[in-house]
């Protein structure tokens, strides 16, 4: 399993108020969310006017993949032109994930156990 993160630095021009800047964050994170298979916060910069710190998420299960969709969502977020962006840093993490056998003396897992009903 890939996990992808990346993070995202932006100035937002001309925002003269906390609400001015929240309302470009606001704009690029829902646009992100629907268009790209990621998930976004904004992770800092919150007190201040004119800069944000935007966090990006993405699993799959191939490193291009999960390269391709976090770098798409940067490139995304630049042609909007609502912020310049100052600076990014993508990381890409590889979690060993193996399916076992399952044996009959294993224990069932919470949701294939039986549900007694009343």
């Amino acid at each position: 399993m890939m996990v992808g993160a990346a993070l995202v630095e932006l100035h937002v021009h001309g925002s003269q108020s906390l609400k001015q800047k929240r309302g470009v964050v606001r704009s690029i994170v829902s646009r992100l969310k629907s268009r790209f298979n990621v998930s976004v916060a904004e992770v800092g910069g919150q007190d201040t006017w004119q800069r944000a710190v935007l966090g990006l998420a993405a699993v799959g299960n191939d490193r291009a993949g999960v390269r391709r969709a976090l770098d798409g969502a940067v490139s995304y977020i630049e042609s909007m032109h609502l912020a310049e962006i100052r600076a990014t840093d993508v990381e890409i993490l590889d979690l060993p994930y193996a399916e076992r056998p399952r044996g009959a003396d294993d224990e069932p897992l919470p949701w294939e156990e039986e549900r007694e009903e009343s």
